[in-house]
Formats: C-alpha cells, structure tokens, sequence
C-alpha cells in the first residue's frame, strides 16, 4: 500500500487537500472531527493508495465533502472554527513525504483581509477624487467672475 500524493491549502473557513491519483477506483474518504482518512486503488495497475492524516485542527466533518475527477479527489474540510489559520495541515510538526503544499492556491488570507480593504478603501477615494476633479474640469457656467474660486481651484489640483 503507498500513500497518495497529496497537496493542501488554507482559506478563511476550509482547508483542500488533493489526492493526486489519476483512473481513481473505489474511493473512500472518512471524515472525522480531528481526521481525515483516504483511500483508493488508482492508475491501470489497480495499486491501493491509503493516506490517514492527524489534522491540525477540528473540522466539521458533517460540512465536509470530496470530489472526484479523473485526475485526482479533491476534498473539502470544512473549518470547526472559520477564520483560524492553519500553519499546517497535521497535528504533528513531521514532514510528511507525499503531502505539500499547493503553492498554486496558496493564499495568506490572514495578512491579506484588512490591506485589500484598505487598498480598496484607497482605491474608492482616489475615484472619488478623480470624479470629483472631472467635475471641476467642466467648463464654469457662471462665467468664471470669481478669480477666488478659481485660484482655489488651482490649488486643489495639485
């Protein structure tokens, strides 16, 4: 029996792990509240992958699904608690031969969560001023008596 090879990544509220196995035949996969079991018999030799991993932390196992295509079983692990990280994917610290990191998908939605917002916030402003400098570009309808007002203007723009 040889584990399948499997890459993993991390969102807000689930955890994926793909088993890379492609003709995958007879696949199992039990979910458990801090487990994950899999197992298949894969290629045109029939060979029976069997992987069984300590997960780093609780899932919903209810919540939880896979799905299978003719490259490989993706499953979806469903957070106990959305919005924790997971450094890694299994309870221990070991380096685990057949399990690495989907740098793909690979995404640090921790970090990132509250600079989008405010690179969309900076991003909202800067349309709102430029709308608002479009408006000033047109031409002045009360005839422009107001040096003032024009002069203030000027200043704004820069």
């Amino acid at each position: 029996m040889h584990p399948a090879t499997a890459k993993w990544y991390d969102r807000r509220d689930s955890v994926f792990i793909e088993f890379c196995v492609a003709d995958s035949k007879d696949v199992k996969v039990n979910f458990d509240k801090t487990k994950c079991g899999f197992s298949c018999l894969g290629g045109t030799d029939n060979v029976k992958h069997e992987n069984e991993i300590d997960l780093f932390e609780a899932i919903d196992e209810n919540e939880s699904k896979h799905k299978r295509t003719d490259r490989s079983v993706l499953c979806y692990l469903r957070k106990a608690q959305p919005g924790k990280a997971w450094p890694r994917l299994t309870k221990e610290k070991a380096k685990l031969s057949w399990l690495s990191v989907d740098f793909n998908n690979w995404k640090d939605w921790e970090d990132d969560s509250e600079e989008e917002m405010g690179n969309f916030d900076q991003f909202s402003d800067v349309s709102m001023m430029n709308n608002m400098g479009g408006e000033d570009d047109l031409p002045d309808l009360d005839g422009a008596d107001d040096d003032e007002s024009a002069d203030s203007d000027d200043e704004s723009k820069c």
